[in-house]
C-alpha cells in the first residue's frame, strides 16, 4: 500500500499582514513548513511514507527553496480553497492513500501522525480524520455526528450555525484518505459557501454518505494549533520552546528559570549544564557537560567544551574549549577561538583570533585576525590595528608574553616569546623573543602650569571690561 503526503501551504495569510510567505514564518528559528517536513521524515524512514508532495501559492519560490529537496512542490496559481489545493495536486498523485495536512500546523508530532496512519490501516475507510476536543474551538470546523455516533459531516465554522458551532470536537484539517474514493468525489466539490471556495471537508460529507469515516483523536490539543495571526505564532513559539526545554531538563540539563531559556531545535547541550536566565542558544551549537552559562548568555553557532563559563555574553561562530570563561560584557565574532583555560574578560571583543591556553585577556580589549600564544596576559585596553583601509592584517604574540596596558598594535606585527611591551605602547615594528618594546615620547611637565593659566584668563577678562 503506498502512501502520498500532502502539505497544504498555498495559504495567503492575511491576517499576519506580512510580505512573507505565511508557512515561511519561524518558530524556535526554523519556518513552520520545515517542521511539519521533519515530522514526516521519520514516517518516510519507516517506510509509511512513500514521497511527500507540497501544494505552495504565495511565495511559491521561496517555500520550494525552502522545502528543497525535501519534498516536491506543485504551484496553485489560484487559491480557491483546500479542495482546490487538492485538485490541483491530483495529477501528480500515484499512491493508493493521501495523508493530508497543513504547513500552518508547526506543532503537530511524528507520534500522532503515525497513530493516524495506523488507525485508518486497521479499518481502512474513505477517511480517517485526526480531530481534538477543545475548550474553546472557535476557528476550527465542527466534526458533526448522528444519534449512533457516526460522523455525517465536517462542517466549516464560517457555515455553521448556533447549534453546530457548540460542538466542541473539531476538525484539525488533518486526513488519511483512500485515493480512489477522494478523487471520485472531489470533481462534485461546489464553491457555494460564504467564502466562494473548494472546501476539503465538503468531500468528507460526501463520503460519509457513500462508506465510512473514522475518527482518531488527539489529547494533546496544543500539537493541532493552526496559525494564522502573529498572536497565534507566539503561542506556537511557547509551545514548542516548552516541549525543547523540557526535553533537555529531562537529559539532565537544568535551566534555573525555563521561561527565560530560548534553545534552537539543533543544539546540544551536555548533563549537568546550568542555564541561568535569559540565556539564548541558536543554530548547531554543542555545549559540553558542565558548562555555566548566563544570566544573559546569547550563543550562535558555537561549539563549548566541558566547564566552560559564560556570562553576559554574545558569541557567534567560534569554539571555546574546556574550562574557558567569557565576560561578563564580552563580544567573541566568528573565527574566535579559545583553547583550554583561557579567559576573554569584561568589555573584550574578538574576531578570528585564537586564544592560547591558560591564556587571558581580562578586559577593556580588542583582538582581531590575531594568534595569541600560551600563557600570555593581554594588559587592559590592548588593540589589534589589523586594518589599514584597504586589507586586514594578523597580530602574533609568543607564548608567554606580556602585554602592557594600551598596546596598540599595528599589523602586520609578530611579538616574540616571552617578550614585554610597555603600557601605552604602539608597536609598529617585530618585537624579538625576550625582548622589551616600548614606544613613547619622553614626558615634558609644566612647572605652575595651572597658575599661569588662571593669571592669563584674569587678564583676558580685565582686557575684555576696561
Amino acid at each position: 500500500m503506498s502512501r502520498l503526503a500532502l502539505i497544504l501551504a498555498a495559504g495567503e495569510g492575511t491576517r499576519m499582514k506580512s510580505d512573507r510567505p505565511k508557512v515561511l514564518h519561524t518558530v524556535c528559528g526554523r519556518s513552520m513548513v520545515a517542521w511539519v517536513l521533519d515530522a514526516l521524515q521519520p514516517l518516510r524512514e519507516e517506510g509509511l511514507l512513500d514521497r511527500v508532495l507540497v501544494v505552495a501559492g504565495n511565495g511559491f519560490q521561496e517555500v520550494a527553496a525552502e522545502v528543497g529537496d525535501r519534498a516536491e512542490c506543485v504551484l496553485q496559481e489560484e487559491r480557491k480553497g483546500t479542495g482546490h489545493a487538492v485538485m490541483v495536486a491530483a495529477s501528480q498523485v500515484r499512491e493508493d492513500e493521501v495523508l493530508v495536512l497543513t504547513a500552518d500546523s508547526p506543532l503537530i508530532t511524528t507520534e500522532t501522525l503515525r497513530n493516524l496512519i495506523r488507525k485508518h490501516e486497521e479499518r481502512r475507510p474513505a477517511a480517517t480524520v485526526l480531530a481534538a476536543v477543545l475548550d474553546d474551538p472557535t476557528g476550527y470546523g465542527r466534526i458533526k455526528r448522528d444519534e449512533q455516533g457516526a460522523v455525517v459531516a465536517v462542517v466549516e465554522e464560517s457555515e455553521a450555525d448556533e447549534a453546530e458551532r457548540a460542538i466542541r470536537e473539531v476538525n484539525t484539517s488533518t486526513y488519511v484518505f483512500d485515493w480512489k474514493r477522494l478523487s471520485a468525489v472531489l470533481p462534485r466539490l461546489r464553491p457555494d459557501n460564504a467564502k466562494g471556495e473548494y472546501f476539503l471537508t465538503d468531500a468528507l460529507a460526501l463520503l460519509a454518505r457513500e462508506g465510512r469515516l473514522e475518527i482518531y483523536t488527539t489529547h494533546d490539543p496544543e500539537e493541532v494549533l493552526g496559525v494564522n495571526s502573529r498572536v497565534q505564532l507566539a503561542r506556537a513559539e511557547e509551545v514548542m520552546r516548552s516541549r525543547i526545554n523540557r526535553h533537555w531538563m529531562e537529559e539532565g540539563v537544568t535551566m534555573e528559570d525555563p521561561a527565560t531559556t530560548y534553545i534552537g531545535p539543533e543544539v546540544v547541550i551536555g548533563r549537568d549544564t546550568i542555564l541561568r536566565p535569559m540565556v539564548i542558544l541558536e543554530g548547531r551549537t554543542v555545549v559540553g557537560r558542565n558548562c555555566l552559562l548566563g544570566p544573559g548568555a546569547h550563543i550562535v553557532d558555537s561549539r563549548l567544551g566541558d566547564g566552560v563559563v559564560v556570562e553576559r555574553s554574545v558569541i557567534r561562530e567560534s569554539e571555546l574549549e574546556e574550562g574557558t570563561r567569557v565576560g561578563p560584557f564580552a563580544s567573541l565574532r566568528p573565527g574566535t577561538v579559545l583553547r583550554a583555560g583561557s579567559k576573554a574578560g569584561t568589555f573584550v571583543e574578538m574576531k578570528k583570533t585564537v586564544v592560547g591556553k591558560r591564556s587571558k585577556v581580562p578586559h577593556l580589549s580588542y583582538m582581531g585576525d590575531a594568534e595569541i600564544g600560551e600563557d600570555v596576559n593581554v594588559g587592559a585596553g590592548s588593540i589589534t590595528c589589523n586594518y589599514d583601509g584597504v586589507r586586514k592584517h594578523r597580530t602574533v604574540i609568543g607564548d608567554r608574553a606580556f602585554i602592557g596596558s594600551d598596546t596598540m598594535f599595528v599589523a602586520p606585527v609578530r611579538i616574540g616569546e616571552g617578550a614585554v611591551t610597555g603600557a601605552g605602547s604602539t608597536i609598529t615594528r617585530d618585537v624579538p623573543e625576550g625582548a622589551l618594546g616600548i614606544e613613547r615620547n619622553r614626558q615634558k611637565n609644566i612647572l605652575e602650569y595651572r597658575k599661569k593659566a588662571k593669571k592669563e584668563e584674569a587678564e583676558r577678562l580685565e582686557g575684555d571690561n576696561p
